[in-house]
């Protein structure tokens, strides 16, 4: 049975000095603790003890290094959130045109065209309850206007309230005969539908990670992108290897290449650059960088 009690800052802080970590007078780590939890912390310090079991610090462990990494992490988050926002309007923006060409605008609800229904259902679910809670005008227009129809909104107004990852679910969900799939796949650099679906899952993973301020430093993520043997656009000469997924270059690799097409002139090689030069206490081995990363084809 769980029976520890909650602490107090002070008792917090005094645990961290008891366990080695140091902390000066400037450092200001009651205000911190205040504001930002403890637990939330502990996954920035955590590599820097020693003693996993007892908790033990490294001789020069210090919450100034902690610090710096959270302020690392959540820079990384705003920046990585800046690049997806431009992904998904992309990919919102084709799945829109391309389908509502090729079937209709409510090509989204059209059983036949997708492989698995019960997946579609929840999307479906998902999407009718972000547009009962729209407060857009054009929804609730709609929905004066064209009260005696049952349908959905049409695609254009409807997938505009939905999320990256309902949009990456409803692309990977077509059946792979959708003409419109490999035309998407093939706009993005990425040839067909046997990869982009892989690449898109990933990225709304980390979405998520980015829109719930959770740890991107160090963690190992579930995602694992389907990668082209010869893409048609720069990439990477120095690939990880399978096991190396788990951290986030190779992820960062499919964002650049994908944002390479939708925003040729963008500046992201020079903002994470830029980002791990400002805080050079970060170790790029956590992020699974490899060594001269920014001098591949990719990140020129």
């Amino acid at each position: 049975m769980y029976e520890k009690k909650p602490f107090t800052i002070d008792d917090q802080v005094q645990q961290l000095k008891d366990r080695g970590l140091f902390i000066s007078e400037s450092d200001n780590i009651q205000h911190y603790l205040s504001h930002i939890s403890y637990y939330r912390l502990a996954g920035y310090w955590w590599p820097m003890q020693e003693d996993k079991i007892a908790h033990k610090f490294k001789s020069n462990a210090k919450f100034s290094d902690v610090l710096a990494l959270y302020n690392f992490d959540r820079q990384l988050r705003i920046l990585l959130f800046d690049v997806i926002e431009k992904l998904e309007i992309s990919l919102r923006t084709k799945l829109i045109y391309h389908l509502s060409h090729e079937f209709d605008p409510w090509w989204f609800q059209n059983f036949n065209i997708f492989q698995n229904a019960s997946d579609l259902v929840k999307t479906l679910a998902v999407l009718e309850g972000e547009i009962d809670r729209s407060k857009d005008i054009f929804i609730k227009e709609h929905k004066k206007k064209h009260k005696d129809d049952g349908r959905f909104p049409p695609s254009w107004k409807s997938l505009e309230q939905t999320s990256f990852g309902a949009l990456s679910k409803l692309y990977g969900n077509l059946k792979n005969d959708v003409v419109s799939k490999d035309i998407i796949a093939k706009e993005f650099g990425t040839v067909n539908h046997t990869y982009l679906p892989s690449w898109l899952q990933s990225i709304a993973q980390i979405r998520n990670y980015c829109a719930h301020h959770s740890r991107l430093w160090n963690r190992n993520l579930p995602g694992s992108p389907k990668l082209l043997s010869n893409p048609p656009h720069s990439w990477i000469q120095n690939v990880p290897k399978p096991h190396e997924f788990q951290f986030l270059y190779i992820h960062l690799c499919c964002m650049k290449y994908l944002l390479n097409v939708v925003q040729p002139e963008n500046s992201f090689t020079l903002q994470l650059r830029m980002l791990l030069d400002k805080y050079p206490n970060v170790d790029p081995n956590a992020l699974g960088l490899k060594e001269k990363w920014e001098e591949e084809a990719l990140w020129k």
